[in-house]
């Protein structure tokens, strides 16, 4: 076999020829991103950020034992956070400056993967046989060479494209950018055992694939991936070199896959009436869902947050279109795969990898929107090397011209990029932005309604907003609750609030959070033992719930259950040890109880996580001033 020089170059040279390509994809992608930096933490960023009750050698102990103590079970996501909130704790200029790096990171590893590619092992001539005696098809690849530089375009298009930004310019989406670097270095790994055979390498790309799925168990289609990448190459499947290795990983992915939908359900919350679909609207969703993302790659132009859910009925002719056409389009790639594979193992790839996020199976967020830029992150690499390739060979035939297309396609995904971020710089421009070009977003509605309450004078705009909200969609009780909680700080209405809280616990009554705001309101109505049943309720459905667990304990204690309401406040500190307000709070108890020594403690423990509060000192002095 004539292999090309760039499969035989010494490491050193294939590394020093890499340095400048990949600085500059890394500079670019930082330069494109910089708006990025200077954003605070936005909707559900604080679920991810580690929580109070996590923060200990206990707490991330609880990210890899306790499926439900974070937002998802991707444990080793979340102790990467855990480990950068000990660094920059609530800061966000050091999650993105992560987050980013890792995207710029992942888009070299990228290129890396393509070199590797293209250049292991050289296509053979049409109906030449290999030493095996097998025959590829003809025309399976561009003549050797034709592909140089093809890695880095990939790479710059992938770091610079706009699509993106909602995965690198939203911190929680960090599980986007790590998994994928595992997931890329995993691939680099691999295609090293597939050149050597070594069963270290083969070990270390599987421990980095068991990383990925980790961070997030979208992964879990590197197995196909790879062998749609190993077809591509080679014309057909090996048992034994391509197939049989692959097995175990197979076998891996469906299992992490299987346990990560039953927590999406179980305790992220994908079931009800927003994800009851019967196969056929799943099919109808999944070819709108693949044009749709095929269409933002191609046009990056008025791409938003959340896109309206379309309706789905399967008595609507033109809605069959959609799957029809990705099967057709499928169909006719694999009909010309005789002169060329690389467009249809694109399409496999790009299909495959986001099969996971197509509706046939539950993921949360399909309650907002069947699409999201976040969940086209992965797949996305299938078609930007296809592209890439193109560009490159165009390159090789006219080097001023592709080279000049090149650049002016980096420097306009580049300022599409930088455009988009300021999207992203807090929750009011998330929210405003988005109802801009979607105004019949719910979510946006509500979520700007939270975001305009804790702003001091604008109560009645929150309002408005969660009435927005229940006008387009009536059966949402988290804005139920959130209208409770602003209607509570209004003067005079109070029963409005109450009333809130029981339609949400209506339309859920397993809504802890429900349960819990509903029981404050009710210590102001004075309806204590009501009250006492929605906060034992709260910590039933949700049993860290830290701030249920204390109030509990204070209306024990006010209602002459002295012990029990200390037993309940210790509970809280047990959840959250930093919980200031607990502290005071067994404080209180603990001088009820007249175990004054153990009081002052408890005060000035609250000093030191609240320097200078005025009441525990004025406690602190009246103790000292009777002894």
């Amino acid at each position: 076999m004539n292999v090309p020089p760039s499969a035989t170059a010494k490491p050193s040279s294939t590394v020093a020829g890499s340095i400048g390509p990949a600085t500059l994809v890394v500079c670019a992608t930082i330069l494109a991103y910089l708006p990025a930096l200077t954003g605070a933490l936005i909707w559900n960023d604080s679920d991810y950020v580690t929580a109070p009750a996590l923060r200990s050698l206990g707490g991330l102990a609880r990210i890899w034992t306790e499926p439900g103590a974070t937002q998802q079970y991707y444990p080793l996501l979340h102790s990467a956070f855990w480990v950068q909130h000990r660094l920059w704790e609530d800061d966000p200029l050091g999650y993105h400056v992560v987050t980013l790096l890792l995207h710029a990171g992942s888009a070299v590893l990228f290129a890396l993967v393509l070199r590797r590619l293209f250049a292991a092992e050289s296509p053979q001539p049409a109906g030449a046989a290999d030493r095996a005696g097998r025959t590829p098809a003809a025309g399976a690849a561009a003549p050797p060479g034709s592909y140089a530089g093809a890695g880095w375009i990939a790479a710059l298009l992938f770091a610079l494209h706009p699509v993106h930004v909602e995965s690198v310019a939203w911190i929680a989406e960090q599980k986007n950018t790590l998994s994928l670097a595992f997931y890329l270095a995993a691939s680099l790994v691999y295609l090293r055992f597939d050149r050597t055979r070594r069963a270290g390498a083969y070990a270390a790309a599987l421990a980095l694939f068991v990383c990925s799925l980790l961070c997030k168990t979208v992964t879990a289609t590197l197995p196909a991936a790879l062998m749609v990448a190993f077809w591509w190459k080679r014309g057909r499947l090996d048992w034994r070199r391509d197939i049989l290795p692959l097995l175990p990983w197979l076998a891996v992915g469906a299992v992490s896959g299987l346990f990560s939908s039953w927590v999406e359900q179980a305790y992220v919350g994908a079931q009800g009436a927003d994800f009851s679909l019967p196969p056929v609207a799943r099919a109808l969703v999944a070819g709108r869902a693949v044009w749709f993302y095929a269409g933002s790659l191609a046009w990056p132009f008025g791409l938003n947050f959340i896109y309206p859910r379309w309706t789905v009925d399967a008595s609507v002719g033109w809605q069959w279109l959609f799957p029809l056409g990705v099967l057709a389009t499928g169909a006719a790639l694999w009909a010309l795969r005789g002169r060329t594979r690389g467009p249809f193992a694109a399409f496999l790839f790009f299909v495959g990898s986001l099969f996971p996020a197509l509706g046939f199976v539950n993921l949360y967020g399909a309650r907002y929107s069947w699409v999201w830029d976040h969940w086209q992150y992965l797949p996305d690499l299938g078609p930007l090397a296809l592209a890439a390739a193109g560009l490159a060979v165009g390159v090789r035939a006219a080097p001023r011209a592709g080279l000049g297309l090149v650049a002016a396609l980096a420097l306009l995904l580049g300022a599409l990029t930088w455009s988009h971020c300021g999207m992203f710089h807090d929750n009011q421009t998330l929210y405003r932005t988005t109802l801009a070009r979607n105004p019949g977003s719910w979510m946006a509605h509500n979520n700007l309604g939270l975001a305009l309450s804790k702003i001091p004078g604008r109560i009645d705009d929150a309002v408005a907003e969660y009435g927005e909200a229940l006008r387009l969609k009536p059966d949402i009780a988290e804005a139920h609750t959130n209208l409770g909680n602003a209607l509570s700080t209004v003067p005079g209405r109070l029963d409005e609030a109450i009333a809130q809280y029981e339609e949400a616990l209506r339309l859920n009554p397993n809504y802890a959070d429900a349960h819990f705001y509903l029981a404050n309101a009710l210590v102001q109505s004075r309806r204590i033992p009501e009250a006492i049943g929605h906060y034992e309720e709260a910590l039933r459905i949700q049993h860290d719930l830290a701030e249920a667990s204390n109030n509990l304990g204070m209306i024990l204690c006010r209602t002459g259950r002295t012990q029990e309401g200390l037993a309940r406040i210790e509970a809280a500190i047990r959840m959250q040890p930093d919980f200031a307000q607990a502290h005071f709070a067994r404080g209180a108890a603990l001088l009820q109880s007249g175990r004054r020594d153990e009081a002052v403690a408890e005060y000035e423990k609250v000093l030191q996580l609240r320097p200078g509060d005025p009441s525990a000192l004025r406690i602190l002095e009246m103790i000292r001033a009777s002894q």
